[in-house]
């Protein structure tokens, strides 16, 4: 009989070999295949690197036409262990040609970089994220696209947010702007005259459950931390209002930077892209570069791909299926996919009042991927959900 095990499971197979207790970091070293792709290396030095991969018992993917230098560039997949990595870095300590100089620049930084295992608030409440967490929405807005979302006056506010502290959720959600396809945005004192009261009561009422408040504006980001919010999720990635992140660098308040195409009016009108992963993961790299030039903690910067966010149908699923290339980043990963339209989509255009159990679907396979915080309406079908996986998950390590 031949049986093919899980990686997960590979100490606890080991173990029933007998095999002698020393050896097992070694075997988990080799067992571990890590594939990373590099962009745009010049055509001789991706040859180098396939021959130094190959000579070190790795391998490399080139472009068919690089080993002639036909095709003046090349991307490349590395596939090796970490053991790989380790000796090819040392092979090119000295080379300084072929852009292969850059290319171990970056891969140094790669291995060296970890991500955050925790995010703090400027007023010292802390998330940590050994497990999937779970970040309820409250809407204080009349026209958000789910009507269970939405809460008019603080009545309605504290009522969920005490339903939501008491089934599990690890961080409240507050917005006073609805950003629906199609939608306009509403005055900025209307937003304020939505969001601050609501920040107010649910931060007097629960002192210690984190809040973010989801705007792309300086002035109401600064009022709401004023007023008890922790951190900021801006679905504009910093691109909206050129102020917000003096804001964030000021209270060195954590930040969820969004990927967005285009504006809420308009990000569904046929969005299109070459490489989706890609776009979104260099969209990633440079607006972080451009927070943290600015002042912002880089400790504290989330990651959100922005499902439904000028995403058509297939770009959500293709999210959904590759989240190790955005976990690959090294920051906390935050998917806000809760009763969304792809949703509905695939399960035969049903309307957002009937998509919990797609978006209970989602939120298992972000918690089986390591997704750090999961955006939702539901908190208490969300928290089962996550409750099931991570005993499932558990067992990898018991």
């Amino acid at each position: 009989m031949i049986i093919e095990i899980s990686r997960d499971y590979l100490r606890a197979e080991m173990e029933k070999v007998n095999a002698h207790p020393a050896s097992f970091p070694i075997f988990e070293r080799k067992a571990d295949i890590i594939l990373l792709k590099v962009f745009d290396v010049p055509s001789p030095g991706a040859n180098v690197i396939k021959q130094e991969m190959l000579s070190l018992g790795g391998d490399a993917v080139v472009h068919k036409n690089a080993v002639d230098c036909k095709a003046e560039m090349s991307d490349i997949i590395l596939m090796g262990t970490k053991k790989h990595y380790e000796a090819l870095l040392n092979k090119l300590e000295k080379v300084n040609y072929f852009g292969l100089k850059k290319l171990r620049e970056e891969l140094d930084e790669y291995f060296k970089t970890k991500r955050p295992d925790h995010i703090e608030s400027p007023w010292g409440r802390r998330i940590t994220f050994e497990s999937t967490r779970l970040m309820g929405i409250i809407n204080v807005t009349p026209d958000s696209f789910f009507a269970g979302s939405r809460k008019e006056g603080l009545k309605e506010v504290l009522e969920a947010a005490s339903d939501m502290v008491e089934n599990g959720a690890d961080i409240l959600d507050i917005g006073g702007l609805s950003t629906r396809p199609g939608s306009e945005p509403v005055e900025e004192e209307e937003e304020l005259k939505r969001v601050v009261p609501a920040i107010k009561a649910v931060r007097q009422e629960f002192p210690q459950i984190p809040i973010s408040v989801d705007t792309y504006r300086a002035r109401v980001a600064k009022e709401a931390l004023d007023a008890g919010a922790d951190i900021i999720n801006d679905i504009s990635g910093l691109q909206f209002d050129e102020n917000l992140v003096k804001i964030v660098a000021e209270y060195k308040a954590p930040l969820v930077l969004m990927h967005i195409k285009g504006t809420p009016r308009d990000m569904q009108k046929n969005p299109h892209y070459g490489d989706v992963v890609k776009e979104i993961a260099e969209y990633f790299c440079e607006r972080m570069e451009f927070a943290i030039a600015s002042g912002a903690r880089p400790e504290g910067i989330i990651l959100d791909p922005g499902m439904g966010f000028g995403k058509s149908y297939e770009h959500n699923l293709e999210i959904l299926s590759r989240l190790k290339e955005f976990k690959s980043l090294k920051k906390p990963l935050l998917i806000g996919a809760s009763r969304k339209t792809f949703i509905g989509k695939a399960l035969g255009d049903l309307p957002p009042e009937e998509r919990l159990e797609g978006t209970l679907a989602v939120t298992a396979l972000c918690a089986l991927n390591d997704v750090d915080i999961v955006r939702v309406h539901d908190v208490k079908e969300n928290r089962r959900v996550l409750a099931l996986v991570e005993a499932v998950k558990c067992q990898r390590h018991s």
